[in-house]
């Protein structure tokens, strides 16, 4: 009775070690709670971008949401400073649990609901409460452990709070992210959580507590960390069951690159589909008409030097280098492991043609507004074939300076083409692109293509149709749309050589009308600093 009066009444605790070392370890608790923490925070920051698009918009409605149930769950902590270890003991391993299932629970909720954003609030939620608790009780603890006075606790507290953070922030993306990937990474980082809390209160603070409340702690740890091997034990599991779900059962190639996850499908040139985090970039069965329209109406014209800025998959060369007098062909692609697939993937490489074994090819790994800001050739033909620019990672390099820099690597008579998304489904969004094109000193004349559906059995909404390439082929949208520019006066409108397949020149001149009558007047360029894209993402 003495000592518990004494506990609550923030006395010096009868604790296994000295002062100066429970003191340590409550601190080194804290570092490790911290750097968890922000590991299941930018873990939903990652996977819902991944899986949602638009990293703004869902980085600020987790950082939102979880910075408010901070609030929350400090409040509601007031109720447990009498039971500071109990309390701090269960919280963190509730937090274990939540947080190191958060990315299992939501890639299922994609995979089989084809929705995962309530998902998504319902965790930020229920991890800002339990991270807003902890300082709290660790407050509590901490005068528990050695006396000093409140500025100077929370003085440590916060500092080892903050120094644990940008552990966690760096660990993410260059230890957890590269070496365990997202849904092992989280788990591993539950079961640190959880035997760090645990740690701490059944040794440090085991005399202040029951022994009813001690055998609950260990149950509850054992029992969390337990689940949590048996999920990192099964996950590969999970996630072919997740990607069959979502791509079908002919998952062939599937691979975490550092830039993202890339999926090929179907088993031969025929029936391939190729998937850019989530996201349909390339179906076989209607692609040509995608890139012939994307490709030749740029090539009316002079075009023995041609850039392809992305098209890693080797499709917009292919046609390229369908011109004879072409010399040399440049692809510009972020993600090496997508231009290895299309060298060496029979599926791929057969439907590309073989493109890059031509020796007039010429492959770059890196980012096409760095290569370009670099890059001091001159071009007939630049071919603009980027993730559609709804997405946010992809807003620089559809914005006034992007093309800026594109017009300076053009030749005098150079052309330019870009895929610009569908003007009937998003026209602000096309617009926008024709009006930042036209901002970077280009002549401007889009047209649009409709596009054939090709029967493809996976949702639209669920494989992110309208993402990369246009989303060409089955879960794409209904047209797509593209600008032509010319570096002097308006483009004329037809193919370079009459090596169309599956368009005729009538079809591109009635889809240059097409696209003016659909025209959105006034809108405003993109810019590197007021991005506009996102607002129809």
């Amino acid at each position: 009775m003495i000592d518990q009066q004494v506990s609550l009444r923030g006395g010096a605790a009868r604790l296994p070690v000295r002062p100066r070392t429970g003191r340590f370890l409550v601190l080194a608790a804290v570092f490790v709670c911290a750097a968890c923490g922000l590991v299941y925070e930018l873990e939903l920051v990652a996977l819902a971008s991944y899986l949602i698009g638009d990293s703004v918009t869902q980085a600020s409605v987790v950082l939102s949401v979880m910075v408010f149930a901070m609030g929350i769950g400090s409040l509601l902590a007031k109720r447990l400073r009498c039971h500071a270890a109990v309390g701090f003991g269960l919280i963190e391993a509730a937090l274990a649990l939540i947080g190191g299932s958060s990315a299992l629970v939501l890639y299922a909720s994609f995979a089989w609901l084809g929705e995962s954003r309530h998902a998504l609030v319902g965790f930020s939620l229920a991890i800002g409460v339990l991270i807003g608790a902890e300082i709290p009780l660790l407050m509590t603890l901490i005068q528990r452990v050695d006396r000093q006075d409140a500025g100077g606790a929370v003085a440590d507290l916060f500092a080892a709070d903050y120094v644990g953070a940008l552990v966690g922030g760096l660990a993410f993306p260059f230890l957890l992210l590269p070496m365990l990937g997202q849904l092992t990474g989280a788990l591993f980082t539950g079961a640190v959580n959880a035997a760090a809390g645990g740690a701490l209160v059944l040794w440090v603070f085991r005399r202040d507590l029951t022994p009813r409340s001690r055998r609950l702690l260990v149950l509850a740890n054992l029992s969390v960390i337990a689940v949590l091997a048996t999920a990192t034990f099964l996950v590969d599991d999970f996630e072919r069951a997740a990607r069959r779900a979502v791509y079908g059962d002919q998952v062939r190639v599937a691979v975490q690159t550092g830039v993202q996850e890339v999926i090929l499908t179907g088993t031969d040139s025929d029936s391939l589909g190729l998937y850019l985090d989530g996201r349909l970039r390339v179906s076989a069965r209607d692609e040509h008409r995608y890139h012939e329209a994307l490709v030749h109406p740029a090539m009316n014209g002079p075009h023995a030097r041609v850039l392809v800025l992305g098209g890693g998959d080797g499709l917009a060369a292919r046609e390229v280098l369908r011109y004879r007098d072409v010399r040399s062909v440049t692809v510009v692609e972020i993600d090496p492991a997508v231009t290895r697939l299309a060298r060496t993937d029979p599926a791929l490489s057969g439907l590309n043609g073989h493109a890059y074994r031509d020796p007039r090819l010429t492959a770059v790994g890196a980012d096409a507004f760095t290569w370009l800001r670099a890059d001091r050739h001159r071009y007939d033909v630049v071919i603009s074939d980027l993730p559609d620019p709804g997405f946010t990672a992809s807003t620089k390099l559809y914005s006034a300076e992007f093309y800026g820099l594109v017009a300076e690597a053009l030749a005098p008579r150079g052309r330019l083409v870009v895929h610009a998304g569908p003007p009937e489904a998003r026209p602000r969004t096309f617009w926008t692109v024709e009006a930042s094109i036209r901002a970077g000193g280009l002549a401007t004349r889009p047209y649009r293509i409709p596009g054939r559906p090709s029967g493809f059995t996976a949702s639209p909404d669920r494989l992110g149709g309208g993402g990369g390439g246009g989303g060409v082929g089955g879960g794409g949208p209904e047209d797509w749309g593209f600008v032509l520019a010319g570096a002097v006066g308006e483009p004329g409108l037809g193919a370079g050589a009459p090596v169309l397949r599956s368009l005729g020149e009538s079809e591109l001149r009635d889809g240059a009308r097409a696209a003016e009558r659909l025209r959105l007047p006034g809108q405003v360029p993109s810019t590197l600093i007021h991005p506009r894209y996102w607002e129809e993402a």
